[in-house]
């Protein structure tokens, strides 16, 4: 078998990207560093190591799903030394996991996995238009006009978004909300009140949830920051399909069948 098919079945990463970690260095095999393409390999016999961590020939891919804390970079390794989130995810049982897209190191929230390099790209292409939605805790109290501007997509230095759906929540939606991002807020949505938050602020707050497919870089705490509510904390529940529901922080899970048949129908367009 080819070496860089060995490495797009083994969920490491594409055919071209595979053939970019032969190329760098980045691939050994039984030893010694190969960078020609089309060399061959057996996977009943050969051990083929990628930065220096083992692979394996895997007859299915593997997509689980992390429920993401505060603290930790979204990269599977950091030069720097930080938290990051291959410390939480099964990474020697699985040796070919990405994440799929990111979160900030202080948002929090559903974050998927995937061994699938075809998955993975459908999934993050904006052609898809798969919606992620999110809990921001906003100072303030956006006004009726001001989150229109959201609705109607809003210019950033990167150019008008597209249109998103928010809405400041309030009754069971509000206590829900908090209960997903772990606040304790003992106020009424749009009443000021001196309250400690987990960032420290104090003052007049409010939770509301946007919905966006778009993935630009910090999106959702960029547009409300343009409209005068910097975000104080944030916490994606939703990535399609699918919901943390009770997955504790931190903690991850493997997708259910139907859950991936649902994510496969999003980037097959059926």
């Amino acid at each position: 078998m080819r070496l860089q098919r060995f490495l797009a079945r083994a969920g490491v990463a594409s055919r071209r990207g595979s053939e970019n970690l032969m190329t760098a260095g980045r691939v050994r095999v039984n030893g010694e560093v190969v960078t020609e393409l089309g060399s061959r390999v057996d996977p009943l016999t050969d051990e083929v190591r990628v930065d220096d961590i083992v692979v394996h020939y895997q007859d299915a891919p593997t997509t689980i799903m992390l429920h993401k804390p505060a603290g930790y970079v979204t990269t599977m390794s950091d030069p720097q030394g930080r938290h990051t989130v291959s410390e939480l995810v099964p990474r020697e049982q699985f040796p070919g996991l990405y994440p799929l897209g990111r979160l900030d190191t202080d948002t929090t929230g559903l974050l998927l996995f995937s061994t699938d390099g075809a998955l993975g790209n459908g999934l993050l292409h904006p052609s898809h238009h798969v919606d992620k939605s999110y809990l921001a805790l906003v100072e303030g109290t956006p006004t009726k006009a001001e989150l229109d501007k959201l609705r109607a997509g809003i210019m950033l230095d990167d150019g008008m978004t597209a249109p998103a759906s928010v809405e400041v929540l309030s009754g069971k939606d509000h206590s829900c909300a908090c209960r997903a991002m772990q606040l304790t807020l003992p106020f009424s949505p749009g009443k000021l009140r001196l309250l400690k938050t987990p960032a420290g602020r104090k003052g007049e707050m409010s939770l509301c949830r946007i919905s966006l497919h778009e993935g630009r870089n910090r999106q959702v705490k960029r547009m409300f920051g343009a409209i005068g509510h910097p975000v104080i904390a944030l916490h994606r529940d939703t990535f399609g399909p699918l919901s943390l529901g009770a997955l504790p922080q931190g903690s991850w899970r493997k997708l259910t069948d139907s859950e991936l048949d649902q994510l496969n129908k999003l980037v097959s367009g059926c």
